[in-house]
């Protein structure tokens, strides 16, 4: 059996010492967790995180910088991931958009907010994630690079 690690963006965006967080539907119960999702076929990973954002929270990404490159697995009968996660502002709010599947709600909320959630929290990267940001845990979007549909010369 190939071992292969899900490919997942996340996105860390801050406004006024409040993050944007999703409540959603999971197989646990409702979670909190930073607008995220799977990389799909054939996509860039920065187009990746605008569109995800963009589907779980109806506003529009502008990533700034990568917070951090993270593989998380919760045991090792677990599936592991690969998650790039952004950090970035958002503008053009669209009230009219319906939500993805599974999403409830949209929180804006302090780090305080986030601690005492902890429990509900879809996974520890949440916190790890609004951690790093806070701690100046930022990269150059130019570390990634897309060589997608390139042919071999």
């Amino acid at each position: 059996m190939v071992w292969k690690p899900h490919v997942t963006v996340a996105a860390v965006i801050e406004k006024d010492n409040h993050f944007l967080l999703v409540e959603e539907e999971t197989a646990n119960g409702l979670a909190f967790n930073q607008p995220a999702g799977h990389l799909e076929e054939g996509e860039d990973i920065i187009a990746a995180a605008q569109r995800e954002v963009n589907e779980e929270t109806a506003w529009q990404f502008e990533p700034k910088f990568i917070v951090a490159i993270q593989l998380w697995r919760k045991t090792p009968a677990f599936p592991s991931f690969l998650r790039v996660c952004f950090a970035g502002k958002v503008h053009s709010f669209n009230a009219d958009q319906i939500l993805d599947d599974g999403i409830v709600a949209t929180h804006w909320l302090t780090r305080k907010e986030i601690t005492e959630k902890q429990s509900q929290l879809r996974s520890p990267l949440v916190l790890k994630s609004v951690d790093a940001y806070l701690n100046n845990e930022h990269y150059p979007l130019s570390l990634l690079k897309s060589y997608l549909d390139l042919e071999y010369e």
